[in-house]
């Protein structure tokens, strides 16, 4: 592949938008958040116990329901996991990171229609979804969506 002016400015237009999405107020908004959670011992007690928790249960998964310890390790799984996403930092740092995924949906389907109207971007926002098609489903079933893809 030569090395030409389209593609000289191919990249920087992607070091650009690369810019323009890492100063974004959401991006920082993110930031903030997940700074809130791990810079607060309590918040980062509680997701550091809970990681250590996810880690066993893991290792429970591998057997299932014939681990001694199943019934266990699934309540505790449970219960600490509804402790951490009811800390107000956390749940912060959730919205957040759904922000992010969805500025990063948008850019990635502003990008691929600006190449081609046919090219299909998976999104995990079923409102990106059905913006690029006419079934919403990626029209991965095989033809029994009866979309006009």
């Amino acid at each position: 592949m030569q090395m030409s002016s389209d593609w000289i400015d191919i990249f920087e237009s992607v070091d650009e938008l690369n810019e323009l999405f890492m100063h974004s107020a959401i991006v920082s908004a993110y930031h903030k958040a997940h700074q809130d959670v791990y810079s607060t011992p309590e918040v980062a007690k509680v997701v550091h116990e809970f990681s250590r928790l996810k880690e066993t249960y893991e290792e429970v998964q591998r057997f299932g329901k014939y681990h001694p310890d199943y019934k266990t390790i699934n309540t505790q799984i449970r219960i600490k996991k509804r402790e951490m996403d009811l800390l107000p930092q956390v749940a912060e740092l959730k919205a957040a990171e759904n922000d992010v995924q969805d500025l990063l949906d948008e850019i990635s389907l502003l990008v691929a229609h600006a190449v081609s109207q046919d090219i299909k971007v998976p999104v995990s926002n079923p409102f990106f979804q059905s913006a690029t098609g006419s079934c919403g489903t990626g029209c991965g079933t095989g033809g029994g969506c009866a979309c006009s893809a």
